[in-house]
């Protein structure tokens, strides 16, 4: 296992969490997701995940939750 976090901007509530999580978990090896959300901010998201996961796929998840994975 392995845990990694990633900056996700645009999120403000816990309908925008909701959202990134139910994609974020759509990608396989994906075991977990938690978000400590800062409203307007820029977000921790940590995806816990068999393996590490492709940033690309990554970003795609999160881009199509309707939010934007910060430049690394």
């Amino acid at each position: 296992m392995t845990t990694t976090t990633y900056a996700v901007t645009g999120m403000t509530c816990g309908h925008c969490e909701s959202a990134v999580t139910e994609e974020l978990t759509k990608l396989v090896g994906v075991q977990d997701v938690k978000i400590d959300l800062v409203a307007g901010g820029t977000s921790a998201v940590h995806v816990t995940s068999q393996s590490e996961l492709d940033e690309a796929a990554v970003r795609e998840a999160v881009d199509e939750a309707g939010y934007e994975l910060a430049a690394s």
